[in-house]
């Protein structure tokens, strides 16, 4: 029981590291409150906040592997490669995916519901 209570210290000390110290991450984080927040506001529906739940998961997810992908290149190859190069655009090739994804399904559900509180 105690190593599984200490795989949940290490996840938290993972989330708290890219909190602090990735721009990225903490854009997403802004994205994901914003969504929520609008979520509650607009009263979505439980199947629009399995979708925000989801998105959110997901590219919060892909950041983190992002992250930790190019810290360890970077401490493979600490001078600047070509493969390593090529590695770290992938990634976050992957993220932008997830990110693009996750903002036009917040489009489609929220969009109608600002269209609407102007027309009504």
């Amino acid at each position: 029981m105690k190593k599984r209570l200490k795989s949940f210290t290490h996840a938290f000390s993972g989330w708290r590291i890219a909190s602090k110290e990735e721009p990225n991450y903490m854009i997403h984080l802004f994205a994901a409150l914003l969504a929520v927040s609008l979520g509650f506001y607009f009263k979505i529906t439980v199947a629009e906040w399995l979708f925000i739940v989801l998105a959110i998961a997901i590219v919060l997810a892909s950041e983190l592997f992002n992250t930790a992908l190019e810290v360890l290149c970077d401490y493979i190859q600490p001078e600047k490669h070509p493969s390593i190069k090529k590695i770290k655009d992938l990634s976050a090739g992957a993220v932008l995916i997830t990110a693009i994804a996750a903002f036009t399904g917040g489009l489609l559900i929220f969009i109608p519901k600002f269209i609407h509180l102007y027309y009504a």
